[in-house]
């Protein structure tokens, strides 16, 4: 028997090198075959000799028995969170307070990308592994050893090797992420499509619920896969750098992230940030930032613990791409063409670095599928970076007390004047009777009223040629109307159309409180108009108002508030309003004549429009000292003008 046991060991070495090309160095020598076969042959001896089988043994994965519960257990030390920073200029004050407390001390920054997973700690006595602890509240976890055999990039023995051996003696403690990776997500979702069975949200959450399964038999069956982060030895001596911690665990047999580097200076911690904002999603795991620690560890624990928050590293996080918020409620627009469409209205959040507010739920049978509901907690998220769209509804926070919504019912309480009839075979519900040029020549003929813009030469006449010809299709086009082509209409000469135009031009800078009364908007009279004007300065104040704000204007109640953001929220008022307000800024690194906010103060107060983010609509991007690189390819994406600070100020009059 001494020889077959000394194949044996022999056996499971090789499987542990095999998984070690597998797992850590990405680089198999082996096909699976091969693997597979060494596998079996371990099996058979274990069969034969069921006395003789070592812990560590690729067959004590699975565990056969489902637990009662959970133990607690106490972390040797605490697993800390970390402070978030979102720009360049918090990263540099985060500096600047490590400095006061260590000057002169050289700092040399240890990046790493940020995994989407469940934190873990893995302890191994003599290299071998022997207990699993989640983080919990930092101080005690829960003992998930069981499960977390399971994961095949968990080494049950650590790799032997000469530079890092004395790790495989006494306590190795190493700290990681239970995560999936997106290949395998989309795998078992795409099994539980052809199933008929639910798909899941998203991998963080279904990893983490999946490590607290009771039963191992199931945990076994799910992709989840683990990537270290750091290493704890009782003399801490022994692991100098967090750089010297990742080669350490990389060489024990424990998957570490390849893309994390080094840097001397904060310019190439910036770099890195803007790389992988930009190439983030060819990652193979979900992320939503990068981590950013002093890559001395003697120099990180002097510096010490605020609160939870180790003072030598931070959490450098990308705008959201989703969050979650509260569906405040739901408020239904009529379009230019007479469609209504249902829009939720939110307690405002912030995703993908915009505030919003509202997003269409597009019709009834949408809100029906997802049984989106007021007062419903939802996730959100922007589709193509630009147009919020609601996700999932999280039916474990919905009130006991809501009701589903009835659109038909709906439609009679805010608009009991109207009928609305939904076609056969279309999802949306339209205004009985009315078409959308019907429609337009009534509110082009309501904008250029007397009570409103008060455009005497823009008649019932006119109006209807202008939008049976096709030069006006929303209130937007009659500021950029072509001499040429009004002349070319039966009703125009050459006078008529220069009357007109000069009419035309000389209400672009109408009063606010006109502006907002022309625009139709439903139960927003003459008066109420004056209010509004007087009470957010600006139309992009009032369009981004919220439910409370508008409420606190006198005279505007809950059916006037709703009509407001119900008109704010339809995508062809929004394009409308977009031709109307000017250009849209983007300003990116560090202008010399003014702060950003300066800047944005002076763009707002000409017409125009700041975003915190490059997307489709962004007309310029100002590109001041130390730019961010993300920014700059998304303009190129885009196709967005990039302009200097000095071309900004010729734009802005400065």
């Amino acid at each position: 028997m001494s020889g077959q046991s000394t194949r044996y060991d022999s056996l499971i070495e090789q499987a542990k090198i095999y998984a070690h090309e597998y797992y850590v160095n990405d680089n198999p020598s082996v096909t699976d075959a091969v693997y597979d076969s060494l596998i079996r042959e371990i099996k058979s001896y274990e069969a034969d000799y069921p006395d003789s089988v070592r812990a560590d043994s690729p067959t004590q994965r699975i565990a056969g028995y489902a637990l009662d519960k959970f133990e607690k257990v106490q972390h040797s030390s605490r697993m800390l969170s970390l402070n978030d920073v979102f720009s360049r200029d918090d990263v540099e004050d985060w500096v600047k307070r490590i400095s006061k407390l260590k000057p002169g001390a050289k700092h040399e920054y240890f990046c790493d990308i940020k995994m989407d997973g469940l934190a873990c700690a893995l302890i191994y006595e003599d290299g071998v592994l022997v207990r699993a602890v989640t983080r919990g509240d930092g101080l005690v976890g829960e003992d998930v050893t069981a499960n977390v055999r399971t994961i095949a990039s968990v080494p049950l023995s650590l790799l032997v090797t000469k530079e890092f051996s004395a790790f495989c003696t006494g306590r190795t403690e190493i700290r990681g992420e239970i995560i999936m990776l997106k290949k395998d997500f989309e795998a078992l979702n795409a099994k539980r499509r052809a199933a008929g069975e639910p798909e899941f949200a998203n991998p963080r959450n279904l990893a983490a619920g999946t490590i607290r399964q009771l039963d191992p038999t199931l945990v076994a069956a799910r992709p989840l896969a683990f990537r270290g982060y750091d290493v704890i030895r009782q003399n801490p001596t022994g692991i100098p750098t967090y750089d010297f911690a990742y080669r350490c665990m990389r060489a024990l047999g424990i998957a570490a992230n390849t893309y994390a580097q080094v840097f001397a200076d904060i310019d190439g911690v910036m770099q890195f940030v803007d790389t992988w904002e930009q190439k983030r999603e060819e990652l193979p795991f979900h992320t939503d930032g990068l981590v950013v620690k002093i890559n001395d560890r003697a120099l990180y624990a002097e510096l010490g613990i605020v609160g939870k928050n180790p003072r030598a590293a931070v959490a450098y996080k990308y705008p959201a791409e989703e969050a979650t918020t509260v569906v405040k409620d739901i408020v239904i627009s009529i379009g230019r063409t007479g469609a209504a469409t249902p829009v939720a209205v939110f307690d405002p959040v912030v995703v993908a670095g915009t505030t919003v507010q509202h997003a269409s739920l597009h019709n009834a049978d949408e809100i029906a599928r997802k049984d989106i509901r007021v007062g419903d907690t939802v996730t959100i998220f922007k589709a193509g970076d630009i147009i919020p769209q609601v996700e999932q509804v999280i039916e474990s926070l919905r009130p006991k007390t809501s009701r589903p919504f009835s659109m038909e019912k709906e439609l009679a309480r805010q608009y009991p004047e109207l009928e609305f009839e939904r076609p056969e075979g279309e999802a949306v519900y339209r205004v009985r009777g009315a078409t959308g040029p019907l429609i337009l020549k009534r509110a082009l003929q309501h904008f250029a009223s007397r009570a409103a813009l008060d455009i005497d030469t823009l008649g019932e006449k006119n109006v209807v040629a202008l939008v049976d010809a096709g030069l006006v299709r929303d209130l937007a086009d009659i500021f950029t109307l072509n001499k040429d082509d009004v002349l070319a209409l039966d009703r125009f000469a050459e006078l008529s159309t220069d009357n007109l135009l000069t009419a035309i031009a000389g209400k672009k800078q109408a009063p606010l409180s006109r502006f907002i009364y022309g625009l139709g908007i439903r139960h927003v009279g003459a008066q109420t108009a004056i209010d509004l004007a007087n009470q957010f300065r600006r139309l992009d104040s009032l369009g981004t108002a919220s439910y409370e704000d508008l409420k606190g204007v006198e005279g505007v109640g809950e059916i006037v508030a709703e009509s407001i953001l119900a008109w704010f929220s339809d995508e062809d008022n929004e394009a409308m309003l977009a031709k109307l307000a000017g250009k849209k800024f983007v300003v990116t690194g560090t202008l010399e004549s003014m702060s950003r906010d300066e800047a944005a103060d002076k763009i707002r107060a000409l017409g125009g429009t700041f975003q915190t983010s490059v997307a489709k609509d962004t007309d310029y991007l100002v590109a001041g000292g130390k730019v961010g690189a993300s920014k700059l390819a998304k303009a190129q994406k885009f196709g967005t003008k990039v302009i200097d600070e000095p071309e900004l100020m010729q734009l802005i009059g400065s």
